[in-house]
């Protein structure tokens, strides 16, 4: 999502000093949002993979502990009104930030946009050729290509898995507008991205995030919102050389994470790390067998 800036610093540079620099990289309402994403998506995630393969005798047993397929419904309908009800509010901030801003073509088209452009794939071609020894990693501004990958897979993908899950939750104000066919295509379709949507969001998005060997085994920025001042220099070196030569470095340093925003990160992560996972080899596993 896109996250705000600026935030004032209130670090003793003693203290600062003694710890590292640190410097603001997502705001509270970035963070917060993510968090209720994060949880309402695998809680569709676990609530509705069952059914996709509710042959199998593991489905079954994982429902039983749901309350029953009714209670796997009702959780699987809660998650998916939160999960609307923060994508509809990130829509709208996103909006307000455009129409308050004074060049609003920055927030869709500038250093801070998701939008991807044409150094995205100028740096997708240069990563491919560091893979093969033919020539240098690129670098990166505040968002990597991959960064904006998983962002819009996860935006496009809310309409279909939301739109199609909306007309199955509500057949008879729908059934108003549309006609019968459009709702057997809507059952396949909620179901099959929704498989597409857990299959990426639990391998490719947990590697691009969590994996990758400069991360491993997670990244918490996400959770304290502040970034270390080498990751920055390292891994986002443009952003870096911007906002020293804008003069906006010094305003978005930052305290260090506390010891319990780095537990309450690590306890959250590792637990959607190890079910995400889980469902993974589940789907691999009723897929082959």
């Amino acid at each position: 999502m896109p996250n705000s800036i600026g935030m004032p610093n209130t670090t003793a540079p003693a203290i600062r000093a003694a710890a590292g620099r640190y410097y603001h990289r997502f705001g509270p309402i970035e963070r917060v949002m993510h968090v209720f994403l994060m949880l309402t998506f695998i809680g569709c995630a676990i609530t509705g993979v069952p059914l996709l393969f509710a042959d199998h005798a593991w489905a079954g047993v994982l429902v039983k502990f749901m309350g029953g397929f009714r209670g796997a419904a009702l959780i699987h309908r809660i998650c998916a009104a939160v999960m609307i009800v923060v994508f509809v509010g990130h829509v709208l901030r996103v909006f307000v930030k455009s129409f308050m801003a004074e060049d609003w073509l920055s927030v869709f088209w500038g250093p801070n946009s998701l939008v991807p452009n044409l150094k995205d794939g100028q740096d997708l071609v240069a990563m491919f050729k560091w893979f093969l020894g033919m020539g240098p990693r690129p670098q990166f501004d505040r968002y990597t290509y991959w960064e904006k990958f998983d962002y819009w897979a996860v935006f496009w993908g809310m309409f279909i898995i939301g739109g199609s899950g909306l007309m199955l939750w509500f057949p008879d104000f729908f059934s108003l507008l549309l006609p019968g066919w459009v709702f057997n295509i809507a059952m396949i379709v909620h179901g099959e991205e929704a498989l597409l949507a857990v299959g990426f969001i639990f391998t490719i998005h947990f590697f691009n995030g969590h994996l990758r060997p400069e991360k491993f085994p997670m990244d918490l920025v996400i959770f304290t919102g502040r970034l270390p001042e080498h990751e920055l220099k390292e891994e986002r070196p443009i952003e870096y050389a911007r906002l020293v030569r804008e003069g906006r470095l010094a305003a978005l340093e930052a305290d260090p994470p506390r010891a319990e925003t780095l537990m309450f990160g690590r306890v959250l992560g590792s637990i959607g790390l190890i079910l995400g996972l889980l469902t993974i080899v589940i789907i691999i596993y009723s897929a082959l067998f």
